[in-house]
C-alpha cells in the first residue's frame, strides 16, 4: 500500500505584512518548530478522516459558541476537501489526466491556532503536496502558492494574500514582490516575484505567542479589504509604506544590518497599528518585548509577535517578561527546504 506523508510549516512575516494582499511586498520566514502533517494512502473510497482539531464535544454551550467564533464550523476538514476539489479542477484545466485510484487522507497539526502563524494554509499546502505525489502531477513552485490561495479565497471565502502560501511552499526566507508590474499569470493564476534569501543572513530572532490574546485573521483582513476596495486613503497609503519598508528590509538582511532590520520590524508594527484596531493584550506583548531591548512586530494577524534581539541577556529578559503574562517564547527554526 502506497503511503504518502507530507508536511508544511508555520511561518512568521517579518516586514511588509499584510501588504501582500494589496499589491505590496513582504519578507517572510518559515518556522519549523510547528507543522501540519497530512497522510494519504490508497483506499477503496475517497475518505477524509476527522482530526482531533475537528471539535465535536464541548464542556458547555458557551464553549461551543466560543469555538465557533474562533474557528468557524468546519475545522480542518473543509480545508482538505476544498484542496482536493481545486486540485482536480486545476488538473482538468491543464489537461492532466488523473488515474482512477481512490485514497484516504487525514491531517494533524501542532501549529497554534488563531495566533497568526498560518496554520490553515499549512494544512492546504501539505494536502497539495500529497495529491501531487499520489497523482504524479508537477505543479510549478511559483504556481503552487496561487493555487493554495484560490482554495481559501475562491472555495472558502477567506480573505488572504499570497505571502503565507509562498513561504510555506519555498520555505527558508523569502522576499516577495506583489506589485502590478511584477505579477504574471501562470496556468491561469496570478503569481508574484519570489526571491529566496539565505536564512543565515538573519540576526537572532524570537517568536512569542499567546492563545489568550488571539484574534481570527478573517476579522482583521475582511475590514481592511473593504476599506482598501473603497479607496480609503489611510489604508492605501499604509500599504505603500509597508511595501517600502520591505525593500529596505531586504537591503538590511543582505547587508547583515541587524539594527536596521530591527527598526524596520518596529516600524512595520506602527504602520499596521495606524490602520488596525489592535487588542490591548497584543499591544502589551509588543511593549513588554521592547522594554527588554528587543524589537517587536506581528508575524501575522493574531496573538503572536516576532522580533530581533541583540544578545543572550536580552533574550532571557524577554522570555521572563513575556512568560509572566503566559506567553510561549521560542527561537524560530528558519531553514531552507530539504
Amino acid at each position: 500500500m502506497e503511503l504518502i506523508r507530507r508536511r508544511a510549516y508555520a511561518r512568521a512575516g517579518l516586514v511588509g505584512n499584510p501588504s501582500d494582499g494589496y499589491h505590496g511586498k513582504t519578507v517572510s520566514a518559515i518556522v519549523r518548530n510547528f507543522r501540519a502533517e497530512v497522510t494519504l494512502y490508497e483506499w477503496d473510497q475517497v475518505e477524509i478522516v476527522s482530526s482531533e482539531e475537528d471539535h465535536s464535544r464541548f464542556r458547555s454551550v458557551q464553549e461551543l459558541v466560543e469555538d465557533v467564533h474562533l474557528h468557524g464550523y468546519y475545522g480542518g476538514i473543509r480545508l482538505v476537501k476544498a484542496t482536493i476539489k481545486r486540485f482536480v479542477e486545476y488538473c482538468a484545466h491543464q489537461e492532466k489526466r488523473l488515474h482512477g485510484r481512490n485514497f484516504s487522507v487525514r491531517y494533524q497539526s501542532n501549529i497554534p491556532r488563531q495566533v497568526g502563524l498560518a496554520g490553515s494554509s499549512a494544512i492546504i499546502v501539505a494536502t497539495l503536496r500529497c495529491l501531487m505525489d499520489f497523482y504524479g502531477v508537477d505543479v510549478p513552485p511559483e504556481v503552487q502558492p496561487s493555487l493554495v490561495l484560490s482554495v481559501e479565497t475562491g472555495e472558502l471565502g477567506i480573505a488572504a494574500g499570497l505571502q503565507d502560501r509562498v513561504i510555506q511552499v519555498y520555505e527558508g526566507l523569502v522576499y516577495m514582490d506583489f506589485s502590478p508590474e511584477q505579477m504574471v499569470t501562470r496556468h491561469g493564476l496570478a503569481c508574484g516575484l519570489y526571491e529566496p534569501l539565505e536564512p543565515e543572513l538573519l540576526p537572532p530572532l524570537y517568536l512569542a505567542y499567546s492563545t489568550e490574546r488571539s484574534k481570527p485573521t478573517e476579522r482583521v483582513h475582511n475590514d481592511l479589504r473593504a476599506r482598501y476596495d473603497r479607496g480609503d486613503h489611510e489604508v492605501v497609503d499604509a500599504m505603500g509604506q509597508l511595501a517600502n519598508l520591505t525593500v529596505l528590509a531586504r537591503q538590511a538582511i543582505l547587508a547583515r544590518d541587524a539594527e536596521s532590520l530591527g527598526k524596520l520590524i518596529d516600524a512595520n508594527f506602527e504602520v499596521r497599528r495606524s490602520i488596525c484596531r489592535v487588542p490591548a493584550g497584543q499591544i502589551d506583548m509588543i511593549e513588554r518585548a521592547r522594554r527588554t531591548g528587543a524589537t517587536a512586530g506581528f508575524p501575522g494577524s493574531g496573538g503572536a509577535i516576532v522580533g530581533t534581539y541583540p544578545d543572550a541577556g536580552t533574550f532571557q529578559r524577554l522570555r521572563a517578561e513575556l512568560e509572566a503574562i503566559d506567553c510561549h517564547v521560542l527561537c524560530p527554526q528558519v531553514l531552507p527546504a530539504g
